[in-house]
């Protein structure tokens, strides 16, 4: 091996600043200042955008680097290896992703059986040549592969540029690399197991979508015998709706059952936390409905990360991870004592609100169009301007530019799909005739008719509607939970 060399001060400022891209996340307002930067004095080409203008501008830099014989990082000192080995990443992952975005529709097609990657060979070739190792190449490959999943999924599983579904992205994005890709791609890559989530919001509101973002996402090893990934993320995301089930058949959905375990048990059954893969998770829907009991075993889970069928005392080991949603407000349940403190604390290692379509609608009123155009596409495979524009007159007529959306997302798309049959909709008229809370209080701020009280009554109710728990009432407002509370029942006492 040559003598070592360092890299000039313009080029390591220059990969610095691709080593905070390759960190940062990528639905953030950094990103785009990191990225800006390293554009700064790159000419764009016609119908280019912000990313293929970065994508080509790191190229060029590794290539000159490639071109003086240093396309090896194991002809750098110390303090400059780690920098040209991120760029050499980032250059590398992004010479891929139109690669790995056809894995990912063809994986979809295909379902639970492991497709074949054909450029794995070349992209290793590539990396053996730039002084990585094989078992680093299939390590970065895997994280590769996870990163395109992740933004993949996020990026196009959450329709919507309203400032809290940008906020929803960057969060959903650190719940699956943490808020230090660093210390995750170190040390935590194959330990998300012990994070759980716990998914709140409205009915509707696409926490199921949320969630696949997440359990499709995770890390998945590459087999460089097979020239495949270990498993398909069709199977490791696995869900189910605890509201469905008595809580005998939910005892045995989850947990699995022995043949003659009870009376109709003619077979063995294994439950979702068998089925579950090493690399997935499991997503339990409204946990807010699950009997105490259950939550008990549960818990056992999350703790012990072990569970026993239904009829029997054996042991197996549960190794996913655990997303659970609900749309009922959980403190009121805790006090109740109908759902478990230690249930909950093991749920929470993050929480993750996601936002009502009435709070997207008024961040930012064109969203609306965006979830029609993606709606209308899902149904008929295609755009549709001139049916956009029919369902938008529609709405205008019945529905009025202040309509709450009780139902969210999936009242939108039955409101869609009705008007393509009756070219009607009225809306949920229990909905219509309840006073809007943000119209009360925009109503009694111009009258000037609210004292204080009556003023944070009205404004905890607004933000009650939006988030759905006195414990986020009481996050934004820097209020006691039990005065949000006391707000909240008042303001709906004087409106009835």
């Amino acid at each position: 091996m040559n003598k070592t060399v360092q890299l000039s001060d313009e080029d390591r400022e220059f990969f610095r600043l691709v080593a905070a891209a390759a960190f940062s996340n990528p639905f953030s307002d950094e990103r785009v200042e990191t990225d800006l930067r390293i554009i700064a004095q790159a000419s764009r080409g016609a119908g280019e955008d912000r990313i293929q203008v970065m994508m080509k501008t790191v190229a060029t830099r590794v290539a000159v680097l490639d071109a003086a014989g240093l396309g090896d990082l194991r002809r750098f000192a110390a303090e400059d290896r780690e920098i040209v080995q991120v760029a050499f990443l980032f250059d590398n992952y992004y010479q891929l992703i139109d690669a790995f975005d056809q894995l990912i529709l063809d994986q979809i097609r295909a379902g639970d059986d492991p497709l074949p990657a054909p450029f794995a060979a070349s992209a290793r070739s590539l990396m053996t040549r730039r002084g990585f190792s094989a078992e680093a190449f299939r390590h970065y490959f895997a994280v590769f592969y996870q990163l395109r999943r992740a933004f993949y999924f996020i990026d196009r599983g959450l329709v919507g540029h309203s400032p809290c579904m940008k906020t929803l992205r960057k969060r959903l994005w650190t719940n699956v690399f943490t808020h230090d890709i660093r210390r995750y791609e170190r040390l935590l890559w194959d330990r998300m197991e012990d994070f759980s989530t716990l998914l709140l919001g409205e009915t509707g509101t696409g926490k199921g979508a949320a969630a696949a973002a997440i359990g499709r996402s995770g890390y998945i090893p590459f087999n460089m015998e097979k020239e495949c990934f270990s498993e398909s993320f069709t199977r490791s995301f696995v869900s189910i709706n605890l509201s469905q089930f008595s809580p005998t058949l939910l005892e045995s959905e989850l947990f699995g059952h022995r043949k003659g375990a009870f009376t109709g048990a003619v077979d063995q059954h294994e439950g979702i936390l068998g089925r579950c893969s090493p690399h997935g998770a499991i997503f339990l829907d409204e946990i807010g409905e699950v009997a105490v009991p259950i939550q008990i075993k549960l818990l056992q889970v999350l703790q012990e990360r072990i569970f026993s069928p239904v009829g029997s005392h054996e042991k197996l080991r549960f190794r996913g991870r655990v997303i659970a949603a609900t749309n009922k407000p959980l403190d009121e349940l805790r006090r109740q004592g109908r759902f478990r403190d230690d249930f909950f604390y093991r749920l929470c290692s993050d929480v993750i609100t996601v936002p009502s379509l009435r709070q997207r609608l008024e961040e930012e009123p064109g969203e609306l169009n965006a979830l029609l155009n993606h709606v209308i596409q899902r149904l008929i495979g295609q755009e549709s301007e001139s049916l956009a524009a029919e369902i938008r007159e529609v709405f205008g007529k019945s529905l009025g530019e202040r309509y709450p959306w009780p139902g969210n997302v999936r009242e939108l798309e039955q409101a869609v799909r009705r008007i393509m049959l009756t070219k009607q909709y009225e809306g949920d008229l229990m909905a219509k005739a309840a006073p809007d809370a943000q119209a009360r209080l925009l109503a009694g701020i111009e009258g000037g008719c609210l004292d204080a009280e009556a003023l944070l009554s009205a404004y905890c109710t607004l933000l009650y509607q939006r988030h759905g728990t006195y414990e986020e009432v009481a996050r934004h407002t820097r209020l006691d939970r039990r005065t949000v509370k006391k707000y909240i029942l008042s303001q709906q006492t004087a409106g009835q």
